[in-house]
């Protein structure tokens, strides 16, 4: 496992599902945390499972003075903020003509928005240290068209965007971003939504299967790690093959299933 021996990393989004395993993965590592979330009981028991390595700080991410907060949290807690990961978001599954215009705005508030807002509320902390790394989650829907989502798939396609920009733009100051891209992983939020189905099958991905959320927090501390060092404005599907082309012609033989 890369090492994060001595390092403060801040996940929101961190009480459950990916967050949450991203959490563990870099605490196993060597890193202190400072989990954040809307969701404070999940939030607090995942922080108290970590221990003395980790903190819990509810969190709105679209609160300019919710993210001033939280980093001013880890310095107080921790003396020092060398990593971010921007996890938290909302999904939704409707149809364009369905899709009312708050509900879009809501998702691109808190998906785009509030990546735009951690990244611009770190950048001092991570100067101060000499360097760091920030990783955007996005989506395997921001590689590639997934119908029913559109707010979801608009805000994800913007994060990739985003972190191009500011991986050109922090380069000079030793600070790496990247996005990941998970395709369906069982979490809490997609089995409640029920796209996850009960034998967690997924004919979609070459794997023929969806991912869980240690998988996808073990790229994430990758991204944060030393081992990444030579890596920045990219993008990391971790999908099972989903956006790598069409899987059922893979198990069909061709295009005409034949």
């Amino acid at each position: 496992m890369p090492s994060l021996d001595g390092k403060t990393v801040i996940i929101t989004g961190g009480a459950r599902g990916m967050g949450a395993a991203t959490a563990r993965s870099c605490v196993a590592a060597g890193a202190r945390v400072l989990i954040t979330d809307v969701l404070e009981g999940d939030g607090r028991a995942t922080a108290e499972q970590l221990g003395d390595a980790a903190r819990f700080v509810r969190h709105d991410v679209t609160s300019e003075d919710d993210w001033a907060a939280v980093v001013a949290a880890a310095h107080d807690t921790f003396g020092r903020v060398d990593g971010l990961v921007n996890n938290a978001g909302v999904a939704m599954g409707i149809t364009i003509e369905d899709t009312e215009l708050a509900e879009f705005e809501r998702t691109l508030r808190i998906n785009l928005t509030g990546t735009f807002l951690g990244m611009r509320a770190v950048l001092a902390s991570l100067r101060k240290v000499g360097g760091g790394a920030v990783v955007n989650v996005s989506s395997a829907a921001g590689l590639t068209a997934v119908p029913y989502t559109s707010g979801y798939g608009a805000s994800k396609w913007g994060v990739r965007g985003l972190t191009k920009v500011a991986a050109l733009e922090f380069a000079a100051d030793g600070i790496r971003v990247n996005s990941v891209h998970p395709g369906m992983v069982a979490t809490p939020m997609t089995e409640e939504s029920g796209a996850v189905t009960s034998d967690r099958g997924f004919p979609s991905a070459a794997a023929g299967r969806v991912g869980v959320p240690p998988e996808v927090a073990e790229a994430n501390t990758f991204l944060l790690s030393e081992a990444a060092t030579y890596i920045t404005g990219a993008e990391l599907a971790v999908d099972g093959g989903w956006s790598a082309g069409d899987a059922a012609m893979l198990r069909g033989g061709g295009p005409d299933g034949t």
